[in-house]
């Protein structure tokens, strides 16, 4: 089931195939933030479900997170690029075009709507969970690096 615990929190644990940690704040039952610092910040857990999950995705085994609740804090039309990027399956590519055809009210042909899906997945405050490393010609909130390892995790 879902993997937030409902606890406020920042949880970190390192992973040896990013060579990094991976990160995420929790408030309420909704995850806000995800990164990949190279040292955790103070305080931080490594006990939670959701990091149990991440090792678990990291090794190779398949999860699309589609019932981790995120917390989206960018604006509107943003949101609704992101909720389009989560349904792009696992395992699975698509291009900003394909995203913006998704998502309600944007065209892939208008090229303000085609950088406003840019924009939106650079801003991307959850990567990995909102997966957009599965975008192939846009930017991720995930570092270059990280993307690159998340892509070859899902054989994209």
């Amino acid at each position: 089931m879902s993997a937030p615990t409902g606890d406020a929190g920042i949880y970190a644990r390192e992973s040896d195939y990013l060579d990094r940690y991976v990160q995420f704040g929790e408030a309420g039952d909704r995850i806000i933030s995800v990164t990949f610092p190279t040292q955790p910040e103070d305080d931080t857990s490594d006990d939670h479900p959701l990091l149990d999950r991440i090792d678990e995705y990291l090794t190779g085994n398949r999860d699309d997170f589609a019932d981790v609740t995120v917390g989206l804090t960018v604006p509107t039309d943003q949101r609704k690029v992101l909720e389009a990027v989560r349904q792009i399956p696992y395992g699975e590519n698509a291009t900003v075009e394909k995203v913006a055809s998704m998502t309600p009210d944007l065209s892939a042909e208008e090229m303000d709507d085609l950088n406003l899906v840019r924009e939106a997945l650079d801003a991307n405050p959850v990567p990995l969970l909102v997966p957009d490393h599965r975008v192939r010609d846009g930017p991720s909130g995930a570092p270059p690096a990280v993307e690159q390892k998340l892509r070859v995790v899902e054989g994209l």
